[in-house]
């Protein structure tokens, strides 16, 4: 007999946008947006622990630079990537937006957010905020409502004003929804935007992660990204070794 899964619910605000949960399940606390749509997944007993494919393909995608200093972040959600990003890697200025104002005080208060004094958290609409943004080695657009992703995963002039605010050198990070063929959500617009050169890991969830480089003619590292996820599985708990091996040029 499976033991039943006892749901807690710890708060629930309502903003302009809807609904914000925070759910207890066991070990896991959720951050969920509208009727019950799962936002993030937290392991309570260590908050920079990635319990899904898709951020552990995201922390690939910054594993891609050799010694990131700084990162922006575009959508906070509970914030474990962040977390794992400010455990695990050499930065020094993270920087986090955030369109609704509940979301980073439930993230601290509930969901085990550090009051970290590298991180520095606005509230505000991504798009509006990105040209005020200092420029970052890794940028991480995750913006997901409760009915999918947000407008700037779709919208040319922001995508390549992301790639723009990226250093050189820098890494563009994009959580993009698949279509029912594996390709990205906009793989036309994508394509033409970054002119093909990108690449892309698809994970289980559903999801394209897409790895953009700053410049046309900085190239993606395969033996050097192998060897970095190498040396930090151990404090990781995990291997990135299979979802590094699903790492494919633009479709």
């Amino acid at each position: 007999m499976t033991e039943e899964r006892v749901e807690h619910l710890l708060a629930e605000v309502q903003d302009e946008f809807g609904v914000i949960r925070v759910l207890e399940v066991a070990d896991y606390r959720f951050l969920e947006f509208g009727d019950a749509i799962e936002q993030s997944c937290v392991f309570t007993a260590d908050p920079s622990w990635l319990e899904y494919d898709y951020t552990r393909a995201m922390l690939i995608g910054a594993l891609c630079h050799e010694h990131p200093e700084s990162a922006l972040f575009l959508g906070l959600g509970a914030g474990t990537l962040t977390q794992a990003c400010l455990k695990f890697l050499p930065l020094e200025d993270v920087e986090a937006i955030e369109l609704r104002p509940d979301v980073p005080r439930l993230a601290i208060e509930y969901l085990g957010l550090d009051d970290d004094p590298r991180l520095y958290i606005r509230v505000g609409d991504a798009l509006d905020l990105l040209e005020t943004a200092e420029p970052a080695d890794l940028i991480f657009v995750d913006l997901y409502t409760d009915v999918g992703p947000g407008v700037g995963h779709l919208a040319w002039s922001f995508l390549e004003n992301c790639q723009k605010r990226l250093n050189p050198g820098g890494w563009l990070v994009i959580n993009q929804w698949a279509t029912d063929d594996g390709k990205p959500l906009g793989a036309a617009l994508l394509r033409g935007l970054y002119h093909r050169h990108y690449w892309e890991l698809p994970v289980k969830e559903g999801n394209v992660i897409l790895l953009v480089p700053s410049e046309l003619d900085q190239d993606l590292d395969m033996d050097g990204l192998i060897a970095r996820a190498e040396g930090l599985a151990p404090r990781l708990g995990y291997s990135l070794q299979s979802l590094i091996k699903a790492i494919r040029p633009a479709t």
